[in-house]
């Protein structure tokens, strides 16, 4: 068979040599074989070899069998290779040996199949003795080359007893066929005792074995684990690279190493590497071996053309590189380079680095997430710390993450305890049953909240939310004793006092205490690399505070305005519970929620001090706002008064909190600018009524709506002519489309295992539904019409996928949680330089 290749030249079949493919075409040729080709087509010194692309894996995985045509191809291309080599393949005088690597288009270290030193028969070892005058080596890989086609191809799980010592037994001058013969004799016989099974002695067939196992290792179980977990497709399958052996365990000047052109855990300019003389590549991986820091082991001839070339590919991909090298009797060999994997720290301060440096905004910014920007900017556990507590026994139970963060402090079960604690300079995790307004103090107080039951909506959830205080509730295990003061989890028993960790992402409680850090990449690094990403998107982000003190940590994480709603604050300050107790008591006659202007009032003056000039957003009182039912008591009270199910059905509880509001801009002293939107407006009607009776009040308070609706996204553009401002919530737009709460598109169950079954054809928690942003198109001609005014509203997470997506169908305003104000900044950013 015969296609075109990317440049319109027919290339033959499944295969390309590295002289000839497009690195560019990643896809085809996966990582491995792309960063080959290009090495190669710079000029570098790289054995020759071939690709077989990821065509054929896809084949095979299908049909169960190598693809029709592939064997002949793949031999054909051995032909040009030894040619290329100037060795022969089986034989001699000069023995060619090969390495079978996989190589995916999206890398996957260490989770699929390579054979090294594969084309050992008789009389290529016999060559090979020849050749190098050194019977010691030969045995060294007939050995290797046995153990890893016999582990990868015929799945045996033993090398055989006593093979390491008949190879540290041969001496270098030892008869070349008898040490083959004792070595292959010895190798064959462990493994027809392991598997019935003999590794071929047929070069040619070794090899077909060989390709043959690497497309099988596409589906191990740990392959599709590191695919699930990093959320890599299962159908794109993998390259095969077929590529002349050089040998770093041939000699005293010969070795292999692994180096970086920066640090990949701080980020630091400079190579970073190990170098392990006299060994091949699968010794500096396996930590068998210690091997040594480059500067100290390499030759100065070798480092100095390693740095060189190191500097050079970095300048030219633009990107820190994790690069892989044989030297062979002090000649310097490119074997592989990638995409280095970093740490979220590295990650930040490269990107900044690189601006400064010249990098063009959109290549530096290429590497950095908004995950890596979520990790470095919070304090958090050492992950290694954290993954020996869950190997040991420090896990004690995993419940529902409710807030994120990773908090440590002394174990308290009352929350009057809780607040003298922290008064005395105490760090508190409150641990409760369940949580109720009599608990604010406790919590307020508190670095972490846990509670035995409860959801993502409870009273604890919704209040942590609020107060950005970590939180994980439903630790259905964990039973409180107040009387005794202990927490019990099983047969285990922590008493009052006893140091804990708890971790509001995962959910998970330990005993014992983690130190907490915040990377000093979280300082001038991300400053530096958020300033940019702002300059290229033309965005403005306003953050959501609740009390006070969260606005001078929202300006500085870099928003231009400030979100908050009126139940928020009310439940973060205790005053919510009053007036749900208020509408289920006597209920709110006409003059029933003049409590709540004062209420406003008293609580958003502080808060509109602190803003000083920006603009605020104040959501208004939401009754039935999903994710505050349970604090809401949201049956009761719209059974009660079901006219408060609708935006307007009480006129006098939007007036109460307009009223509130001016006086409390008045008291404050502040220019802020400020509007109160309502939630769940879906026609023009209630935004003309809502603006009739904001002008009632006064002229110092804008209204605006909150779209939670596919019938008022349909409708914005009229909407939004009635409006001062427009907010439409993504997450309840998105939920209502696919028929589901808009809480479950901020938990990872149930939605993880309907995509892993195939039930849904895109993530909603991450990406936009072809259905929503069709409806966005049009919202977006509200945007054209009325300038600014309509913005998207995100909570959770930030996916860069979505921003992406908003940003590309021209919205610029923005508001999102406190926490994921600097990740939206960055992907809004990367999303301007995409375009």
């Amino acid at each position: 068979m015969a296609t075109t290749g990317p440049g319109g030249t027919a290339d033959a079949g499944y295969t390309r040599v590295f002289a000839e493919a497009d690195p560019s075409d990643v896809d085809w040729l996966g990582g491995k074989g792309a960063g080959l080709a290009r090495m190669t087509q710079q000029g570098l010194r790289v054995p020759p070899g071939y690709v077989i692309g990821t065509g054929a894996c896809r084949r095979y995985l299908e049909e169960g069998t190598l693809p029709a045509g592939l064997a002949d191809e793949v031999l054909a291309r051995l032909a040009d290779l030894e040619r290329a080599a100037g060795k022969m393949f089986g034989g001699g005088p000069v023995p060619l040996l090969l390495s079978v690597r996989s190589g995916a288009p999206i890398s996957m270290p260490g989770m699929m199949d390579t054979i090294l030193n594969l084309g050992l028969d008789r009389a290529a070892a016999l060559a090979m003795a020849e050749a190098t005058g050194d019977a010691r080596f030969v045995a060294d890989l007939v050995a290797r080359f046995h153990a890893m086609y016999a582990e990868t191809v015929l799945g045996a799980m033993d090398r055989g007893e006593g093979i390491d010592e008949l190879v540290a037994g041969v001496a270098p001058a030892d008869d070349p066929g008898a040490v083959y013969d004792r070595i292959w004799d010895a190798c064959q016989r462990a493994l027809a005792d392991d598997t019935c099974d003999a590794v071929p002695d047929d070069p040619r067939a070794q090899l077909l074995g060989a390709v043959e196992a690497v497309f099988r290792s596409w589906n191990t179980r740990r392959a599709r684990t590191y695919r699930d977990h990093h959320k890599i497709p299962h159908d794109i399958g993998t390259a095969v690279v077929v590529q002349a052996m050089v040998f770093g365990n041939l000699s005293a000047d010969s070795g292999s190493g692994v180096v970086f052109t920066r640090d990949p855990v701080t980020g630091e300019p400079g190579l970073f590497g190990e170098y392990l003389a006299h060994s091949q590549g699968e010794d500096v991986v396996a930590g068998t071996r210690t091997p040594d820091p480059i500067a100290e082991a390499l030759d100065p001839a070798v480092l100095d053309e390693l740095g060189t070339t190191c500097s050079e590919l970095e300048r030219s991909q633009g990107d820190v590189l994790d690069i892989e090298f044989t030297v062979e009797r002090s000649v310097l060999y490119f074997l592989q380079v990638r995409s280095a994997k970093r740490t979220p720290e590295a990650a930040v301060r490269i990107a900044a680095d690189f601006l400064h440096e010249g990098t063009a905004p959109a290549v530096a910014t290429r590497h950095v997430s908004p995950a890596h920007v979520r990790q470095v900017q919070r304090p958090g556990f050492d992950p290694g710390e954290v993954d020996r507590a869950r190997s040991g026994d420090r896990l004690l139970t995993t419940g529902i993450g409710a807030c994120p963060g990773q908090v440590g402090g002394a174990l308290v079960l009352d929350s009057d305890r809780a607040k003298a604690a922290a008064d005395a300079g105490g760090e508190v995790i409150l641990a409760r049953p369940v949580t109720s307004p009599a608990d604010l103090h406790g919590m307020i107080a508190s670095r972490g909240i846990v509670t035995a039951t409860g959801g993502s909506t409870s009273h604890a959830a919704v209040v942590a939310r609020a107060l950005g205080t970590v939180c994980v509730v439903g630790a259905g295990e964990i039973r409180v004793d107040e009387a005794s003061r202990t927490l019990a989890v099983g047969d285990r028993t922590l008493r009052e006092g006893d140091e804990v960790s708890l971790d509001g992402s995962t959910g998970e409680l330990f005993a014992g205490r983690f130190p907490t850090a915040t990377p000093a990449a979280a300082t001038d690094a991300l400053a530096a690399l958020l300033a940019a990403a702002t300059s290229a998107s033309g965005c403005e982000v306003l953050s959501r505070v609740t009390l006070p003190a969260d606005v001078a940590e929202a300006m500085a994480a870099g928003a231009a305005g400030l979100v908050t709603a009126v139940d928020d604050v009310l439940a973060a300050t205790g005053h919510l519970d009053g007036l749900v107790e208020g509408l289920l008591g006597q209920g709110a006659g006409a003059d029933g929620f003049g409590g709540i202007a004062a209420l406003v009032e008293a609580e958003f003056a502080p808060l509109l001090a602190a803003a000083g000039d920006v603009e605020v957003g104040v959501r208004a009182i939401d009754l039935v706002a999903d994710e505050a039912r349970e604090l809401l008591q949201q049956t009761a009270v719209t059974t009660r008064h079901p006219e408060l199910s609708v935006p307007l059905g009480r006129p006098e509880l939007v007036r109460a909190q307009l009223e509130g509001l001016r006086r409390a801009l008045r008291e404050s002293g502040s220019g802020a600018r400020i509007h109160l939107a309502v939630r769940h407006v879906s026609d023009p009607a209630e935004a003309r009524a809502l603006h009739a009776l904001a002008e009632q009040v006064g002229p110092e308070i804008a209204v605006g709506t909150y779209l939670t609706s596919p019938r008022a996204a349909h409708g914005a553009v009229d909407i939004a002519a009635v409006s001062d401002v427009v907010w439409l919530e993504v997450r309840t737009l998105q939920a209502a489309m696919f028929g589901i709460p808009a809480r479950q598109l901020l938990t990872a169950e149930p939605l993880d295992g309907y995509l892993r079954r195939g039930l849904l054809s895109c993530d909603p928690r991450t990406t936009l539904d072809p259905s929503v942003q069709r409806l966005l198109q049009g919202v977006a001609e509200a945007t054209d019409r009325s300038g600014d005014k309509v913005g998207m509203r995100l909570s959770g997470e930030v996916s860069e996928t979505a921003a992406a997506q908003l940003y590309a169908l021209g919205f610029r305003r923005f508001a999102v949680d406190a926490a994921e104000t600097r990740p939206l900044i960055l992907a809004l950013g990367k999303a301007g330089l995409a375009r």
